[in-house]
């Protein structure tokens, strides 16, 4: 026997099985039927509605999932980019101290253990930067790049293609794949 939405369930089936045709046809017990055959297709499309949902919810908590192990991975990666920040202004001094040791003060006996004693910091320094992923960035002769270089000013010469870095007042630095700080370039233009 079959219903208006099709084969009947095997327990309408068992529940029918004793009544006569007659009846099953015309009447009351047609009329049940049916109402019986809607609300089954009703709690069949609730069912596959619940399915579908909990199928979004699966998926939406799986990205959030993801999302939250990438911004573990970055708080881990990038953590110490504060304290990288503040301690370049020390490699900066540093830096420029031993630039401007006069080549007299160099050839002096009694100072060269002090100069190669901060030689071996600022070394010591740089070891320490490259374990934590930070690198300078390369910035004299090449093309200004606005993503690593910050152009400080501009100098006229002919010397160069337009648009070089030319001087580099300040070195930038990235900790990893991010800029830490830019580069202070000055970029050379065409003379007028």
């Amino acid at each position: 026997m079959t219903g208006k939405n099709g084969p009947r369930d095997e327990a309408v089936e068992k529940e029918l099985a004793g009544v006569p045709e007659e009846l099953l046809e015309g009447g009351e017990l047609a009329a049940e039927e049916a109402k019986l055959d809607e609300a089954l297709a009703s709690l069949r499309s609730d069912l596959e509605s619940a399915q579908q949902d909990m199928l979004y919810a699966r998926a939406e908590v799986q990205n959030v999932r993801r999302r939250l192990e990438k911004d573990v991975q970055d708080a881990r990666t990038y953590a110490a980019t504060g304290f990288a920040r503040d301690i370049l202004s020390v490699a900066d001094n540093l830096a420029r101290a031993l630039d401007h040791v006069p080549e007299a003060m160099r050839e002096d006996d009694n100072l060269k253990g002090f100069l190669a004693g901060i030689e071996a910091t600022q070394r010591e320094l740089d070891k320490v930067f490259v374990q934590h992923g930070i690198t300078r960035i390369a910035a004299q002769g090449l093309p200004l790049d606005p993503n690593q270089h910050q152009a400080m000013l501009e100098i006229p010469t002919g010397e160069v293609e337009p648009g070089t870095v030319v001087q580099e007042m300040q070195t930038g630095y990235m900790i990893r794949d991010r800029l830490l700080r830019p580069a202070m370039v000055a970029v050379a233009k065409k003379p007028s």
